[in-house]
């Protein structure tokens, strides 16, 4: 554990409600069935998917409310409508190549979409599709009342073999499970879930070979690294980009856009990062023990845009634009649209709180990147300019 991590406020089953406690038990008695059922021992890609993903219990997939004050955590378009707009006039030279067709994985409350919607009407070249991919059923009713009366919207149960358009995915690839390793007496050791005395507990046991072949790749020179390093693998996000690129190329042309907290490998891999980054969120509260309340709380990890970027090259899909989120918003005029509406608002200090929290490096300007591929498809200038790939 890392100094990061140790700052961090712990949380209590006090503030959950009680249904919300039976819920979490539930899930939880059903990985530890599991875990007896394979030998005493889970990955914790396995655990990850299990308190995200689990039907009618998982995080995503159950009832409880995830996103805005309300919720467990606030992405950039609940911040302000400047995000969602801006982004459409980001994308617009891509949809103009593509037939104006958009797909959004994992769309939260819906608030992204009525904005880019909203803006790409008023500047007279509307959206003539808008797709949206959702894993959650209680995000999936919030983005039907959101949407209700835009005619273009549909809602879709799986990634369609291929696509002309725009992909959007906004704070997605963090919530994809992760293989968590730790550095031992010069090898690598995969992180599991166990269960002890009736809770869950992390074990470690030696890296498979498949696995071991796979950190060699992420993380060539490991030699440098301290004894008891720990970081992740991020196994199902870059199988995620190889998909996305599949159904891309399969089309005439296609971009995507991928919005997301993380770093190139190299900063990732740094000796200095010696807790990893995963992260638990619950009622605005950042911890790290993914074994609070399963099911009730986010998990997630940064993103490693190095193995993005190589999933999309190896499937044949270019890294248009690789940059931070306080460049690009700034580089799609952002500040321009900002100065152009306190102009009609002076007093709308509101929305200079929140373009703060877009574009200052202390919160989400540097963190946040933003990363656009592209298939048979020429950048705006402005991503051009922009473009920091090369660090990769």
């Amino acid at each position: 554990m890392n100094e990061r991590q140790k700052s961090l406020p712990s949380v209590t089953h006090d503030e959950a409600p009680a249904e919300g406690i039976a819920v979490s038990v539930r899930l939880k008695q059903k990985i530890i069935r599991e875990i007896v059922s394979q030998d005493g021992w889970i990955s914790f890609a396995r655990y990850m998917e299990r308190v995200l993903y689990e039907p009618v219990l998982g995080y995503y997939s159950g009832g409880s409310l995830k996103l805005g004050r309300d919720g467990d955590f606030v992405t950039a378009p609940e911040i302000s409508t400047l995000y969602g707009r801006t982004l459409a006039q980001a994308i617009l030279p891509l949809l103009e190549q593509t037939g104006m067709r958009i797909l959004e994985f994992g769309a939260g409350t819906g608030k992204l979409a009525r904005d880019i919607m909203d803006e790409l009407a008023d500047t007279g070249r509307p959206v003539v599709q808008y797709d949206i991919l959702e894993l959650s059923g209680e995000l999936r009713q919030r983005q039907q009342q959101t949407l209700a009366g835009y005619e273009a919207v549909c809602w879709l149960t799986a990634l369609p073999e291929r696509f002309d358009g725009v992909v959007l995915a906004n704070e997605v690839l963090d919530a994809m499970p992760v293989q968590l390793v730790v550095r031992r007496n010069g090898c690598w050791h995969e992180l599991g879930v166990a269960c002890e005395d009736g809770e869950l507990v992390m074990r470690e046991r030696q890296a498979d070979d498949a696995l071991a072949q796979t950190i060699a790749c992420r993380i060539p020179d490991a030699g440098g690294l301290p004894e008891g390093y720990v970081t992740e693998i991020h196994t199902r996000a870059y199988g995620f980009v190889r998909t996305l690129a599949d159904m891309l190329v399969s089309g005439k042309a296609g971009a995507a856009v991928l919005s997301d907290y993380g770093f190139p490998a190299h900063e990732y891999y740094h000796p200095d990062r010696s807790g990893g980054t995963l992260m638990c969120h619950y009622r605005h509260h950042a911890h790290a023990d993914p074994f609070h309340l399963p099911g009730l709380q986010d998990v997630t990890t940064h993103v490693d845009f190095t193995a993005v970027a190589s999933g999309a090259e190896t499937g044949g899909v270019d890294v248009l634009c690789y940059a931070n989120q306080a460049a690009f918003l700034i580089g799609a005029g952002l500040l321009e649209r900002l100065e152009n509406g306190m102009e009609k608002n002076a007093a709308d200090t509101g929305q200079l709180q929140a373009v703060q929290t877009l574009l200052s490096p202390a919160e989400m300007g540097e963190l946040f990147k933003v990363m656009v591929l592209g298939y048979r498809i020429e950048p705006p200038a402005f991503m051009s300019a922009i473009d920091r790939s090369g660090r990769l």
